[in-house]
């Protein structure tokens, strides 16, 4: 007749199993290792967001339109009681906006006292780098290019964009007519 095993040895047994079939999962540094972001589009380009930097991604929500305010300040939305002001990026920075809705998402950024919603085209969800692939972005021009921190290469460019550097724009932050 075999030994009925004790609760501590039961967990010892488990605890064994679990460190057996947990042998082939990363390492917390080899994780550590990659950049990950948010990666989106505006137009024709392709953007990677810090992860810091977005605290939640939306499906376009219903938005009450203000009087008084730059064509490209949509309105505001009501977010779990908060007023979420809607801000097209596209517009912002003088590029078209899908017409595509169904696509359209918006990054929520919040910092320091900015809360914001960005409008993007499309959301292509989590993007993981390599953190030693990010290359410096030579000779960008345009109203875009103060907020680019650098670029990851790979079918295509994926700039890296900075939601925080735009809330703390002055551009940005001027939406009265």
């Amino acid at each position: 007749m075999s030994e009925s095993l004790t609760a501590f040895e039961l967990l010892l047994q488990l605890d064994q199993r679990c460190r057996l079939l947990a042998a082939d999962l990363p390492s917390q540094p080899a994780r550590q290792d990659s950049w990950s972001g948010i990666g989106f589009r505006l137009g024709e380009h392709w953007y990677v967001a810090p992860m810091g930097e977005i605290s939640e991604v939306l499906h376009e929500p219903r938005f009450t339109q203000l009087p008084g305010v730059k064509p490209w300040v949509k309105g505001v939305a009501n977010l779990r009681g908060r007023l979420l002001p809607i801000m097209d990026v596209c517009g912002f920075f003088a590029l078209e906006l899908s017409a595509v809705r169904k696509q359209r998402r918006v990054l929520v950024v919040e910092h320091n006292e900015v809360f914001a919603g960005l409008m993007v085209d499309e959301v292509y969800g989590l993007q993981h780098f390599a953190q030693g692939s990010l290359e410096p972005v030579d000779n960008l021009s345009g109203a875009i290019a103060p907020f680019i921190k650098g670029r990851f290469k790979r079918e295509q460019d994926w700039q890296v964009f900075s939601p925080f550097a735009l809330a703390q724009s002055r551009a940005f932050m001027h939406v009265a007519l």
